[in-house]
């Protein structure tokens, strides 16, 4: 008999917990077992997409009935939004719960689910712009400021939108590629690959660099944020269309740049610009890592990247989480998730001292919920 000695390797960076019991099913039912309560919030709505993935991978019913029954918390028999959710305020991350609505119309074909969806997309024609056309990441809050957060949380959705209801609209499809295209005109660092947090594009926030208007770190989730949103795009955005082509090589740039600042350890730096990994008060930071880590995979699965290239990356990190950052805390056999930081806003002055002072929190659906993802991807592996 013959092994491949690089993917036993790789296997043993994986612990013997994972061969029997795959952890996208046990990190969802760790949480439904401890119970979520029904929010639209964007934390929320990435969790869900977890529990959806655990749905796919095992086709067990209780994942899509539990996601049912939260959204339907949240949208009334006319398909009208709850949840506090306004039409007078503009808030991007209001549409990252427009995948899941989305997910449960295309499998009921029940049209409340579209109604709830479509006031989220008639959103987007009402939120502010930037003179350049970049939608603000929150109004009022934020003027004329974009954030790679907010590109995860908007367009993806947008993407998905169009495919499904608008696939003709190449005005539509331009727009996408329009906030992609001056997020990497006012963020990337073309010698590190990697992107700062945002940028001011009327360059009169505390933080915002006087010629560029560009934020002055590089701060891990929300780059994972927007590693994650170039891949989802993708799986909507037209193959015809010269954006598709631009998505790509921006994507691939990324992965280089990401793949270069993993520390020895495996994981990444909650503050990821130079000179700050390693520095005092930096540390490994559990939702980047895991977004990272679920990128480069789905990437690789699907013919993105190179998996010679980025395959051990990924499998070094998944092996870092389920060591550092999964914990089995022994109450009903479910697990916690340890590690990630509960916030990161440009609404503050967003100096380095800033970013490590915000709190680390446990069970954080914005960290498990890409653990879920990154896990299903290991699972999905040919190994």
């Amino acid at each position: 008999m013959f092994f491949n000695f690089d993917i036993l390797a790789l296997l043993l960076l994986i612990p013997a917990s994972y061969a029997t019991q795959p952890y996208s099913t046990w990190m969802s039912d760790s949480f439904m077992t401890r119970g979520v309560t029904a929010d639209r919030h964007y934390a929320n709505a990435v969790l869900y997409r977890g529990f959806e993935l655990a749905y796919n991978k095992s086709g067990n019913a209780t994942y899509y009935n539990y996601i049912k029954s939260q959204v339907d918390q949240f949208v009334d028999p006319a398909g009208n939004l709850g949840g506090n959710y306004s039409t007078s305020l503009f808030s991007l991350d209001d549409l990252r719960i427009g995948p899941n609505l989305l997910f449960l119309y295309q499998s009921t074909q029940d049209a409340r689910y579209k109604t709830a969806a479509g006031q989220l997309r008639a959103q987007l024609d009402r939120q502010p712009r930037t003179p350049r056309g970049g939608f603000w990441h929150r109004s009022p809050d934020y003027p004329n400021q974009m954030w790679l957060d907010g590109i995860y949380m908007a367009e993806p959705f947008y993407a998905q939108w169009n495919q499904l209801f608008d696939a003709s609209n190449v005005t539509a499809w331009d727009d996408i590629i329009l906030q992609f295209d001056l997020i990497e005109e006012h963020c990337r660092n073309k010698t590190s690959n990697l992107l700062v947090h945002g940028y001011d594009e009327s360059k009169v926030a505390v933080w915002a660099d006087p010629v560029t208007g560009a934020a002055p770190h590089v701060w891990d989730r929300a780059l994972g944020w927007y590693f994650m949103a170039l891949i989802d795009v993708l799986d909507h955005f037209p193959e015809s269309h010269s954006g598709y082509a631009k998505l790509l090589g921006y994507m691939d740039s990324l992965a280089v740049g990401v793949k270069a600042a993993q520390d020895a350890a495996g994981g990444w730096w909650l503050v990821m610009d130079a000179p700050y990994p390693g520095m005092k008060g930096n540390y490994i930071e559990s939702s980047a890592t895991a977004m990272f880590t679920f990128s480069f995979l789905k990437a690789i699965r699907l013919g993105y990247i190179d998996s010679a290239t980025y395959l051990e990356t990924a499998q070094k990190a998944y092996g870092l989480m389920t060591t550092k950052f999964v914990a089995q805390n022994g109450t009903n056999s479910t697990l916690n998730w340890e590690g990630t930081v509960v916030v990161g806003s440009l609404g503050s002055n967003a100096t380095f001292e800033y970013y490590i002072g915000i709190k680390v929190d446990e069970n954080d659906f914005k960290g498990a919920g890409p653990f879920i993802y990154a896990s299903y991807e290991i699972e999905l592996l040919d190994l």
